[in-house]
């Protein structure tokens, strides 16, 4: 029996505890017993526990761990408000070479960080104005939201504190960070010129001077 269910949620990336009483036939007064299975299960490596109350099947885990999509479908069942950027996606463009990053996540939400057993998802929160530049796309039935890079390079450095002596006209910022943003193209660089303007912070202002300054001069 138990493998008959689970198979039920193999093909999906998650599911509740509403949805296995459903599938499983429990009512309200085995409420207590389905949670001790779940555990049991989780324990015994069948499933995965995302979060408090939702899950996913090992064999899900197993078959889409290595998808693109995979790790900000989750970021989204964690926090649906919220959209991947940061390091993150950095990272996967080649910004940023040095090191592997959790999952870095931009929220209107207070910030927080959530740890399972698939990694660390970060949470930063940031002012309603600035919650913006990213697409929407659908992982299985889960919808999240991702940043263009240009966005993701903006709150990055929006979050970062600047170098010590970094606002001076000498500075090269994107070498002292060692960003590699040499390959954005002319409509990436405006577009992250528009986020500055809009942004109204007088710190990215500065950070947009020095890129052109720099970086991207020609």
């Amino acid at each position: 029996m138990k493998h008959n269910i689970l198979e039920s949620f193999d093909q999906i990336p998650y599911f509740t505890i509403a949805g296995y009483k459903q599938i499983s036939g429990a009512d309200e007064s085995q409420s207590q017993l389905v949670r001790e299975t779940l555990s049991r299960w989780v324990k015994a490596g069948h499933m995965i526990r995302l979060k408090r109350g939702i899950y996913m099947t090992r064999r899900f885990y197993d078959r889409h761990q290595s998808d693109n999509s995979f790790a900000p479908a989750v970021s989204a069942i964690l926090l649906a408000q919220s959209y991947v950027s940061l390091e993150y996606i950095l990272q996967r463009s080649g910004v940023l070479t040095d090191v592997t990053y959790p999952i870095t996540c931009i929220t209107p939400k207070n910030t927080r960080k959530m740890d399972n057993a698939i990694g660390s998802f970060i949470y930063h929160h940031i002012k309603i104005p600035l919650y913006n530049g990213f697409s929407q796309e659908n992982y299985y039935g889960v919808k999240f939201n991702q940043a263009t890079l240009s966005k993701a390079l903006f709150d990055y450095l929006y979050f970062r504190p600047l170098p010590q002596g970094a606002r001076t006209k000498r500075v090269d910022l994107a070498g002292d960070l060692r960003l590699n943003i040499e390959h954005f193209s002319p409509e990436q660089r405006a577009e992250f010129t528009k986020i500055v303007i809009d942004s109204g912070s007088m710190k990215m202002e500065f950070v947009l001077e020095s890129l052109q300054r720099t970086t991207w001069r020609h």
